[in-house]
């Protein structure tokens, strides 16, 4: 039996104006938004496709298909909330979590700090467990033509002992 466990996850969304900027559920002021069926938050998104893929549980869109009106607009903190429920009982602790957000506008730098405490919240795990990144795309390819955002995400999970 493995006790530790990576996985990965990733998503884009593509921007969109007059729609809320949300990462890590955190509201960002920019002019655009994600266009999705939930909110969008593309950070939250890749985080539990890697925890799904870690604990062997399928991915985002198997558990929360954008084709059922439930998860309509919802908040993407229920889905990871949902999600980190479904790790534990599969009796794993989260070690680590270490994101990418690769977007060209806005600048993220200022809200990093923000955004880890949000999800050390929802996770209850700590900050330093969290590491968090913000790069651009040097103006190449949609993310870089500020068309979409995305998001590359890993996470390290253990088995809880006697679990």
């Amino acid at each position: 039996m493995f006790n530790i466990r990576i996985g990965n996850g990733y998503d884009i969304h593509r921007l969109i104006p007059y729609k809320d900027l949300i990462l890590g559920n955190v509201h960002i002021p920019f002019d655009m938004g994600f266009l999705a069926h939930s909110d969008g938050d593309v950070l939250i998104h890749a985080i539990i496709d890697s925890l799904l893929g870690a604990a062997n549980l399928s991915d985002i869109g198997t558990l929360f298909p954008d084709t059922d009106p439930q998860y309509k607009s919802i908040d993407s903190r229920i889905l990871l909330e949902k999600t980190i429920s479904l790790v534990r009982e599969k009796k794993f602790e989260i070690i680590n979590i270490d994101s990418t957000i690769i977007a060209e506008q806005p600048k993220l730098k200022p809200y990093i700090p923000e955004i880890k405490k949000k999800l050390a919240t929802i996770l209850n795990i700590e900050e330093e467990q969290i590491s968090l990144k913000a790069k651009t795309k040097e103006k190449l390819d949609a993310v870089g033509e500020l068309k979409a955002i995305e998001v590359f995400s890993v996470c390290l999970l253990s088995k809880i002992k006697n679990g």
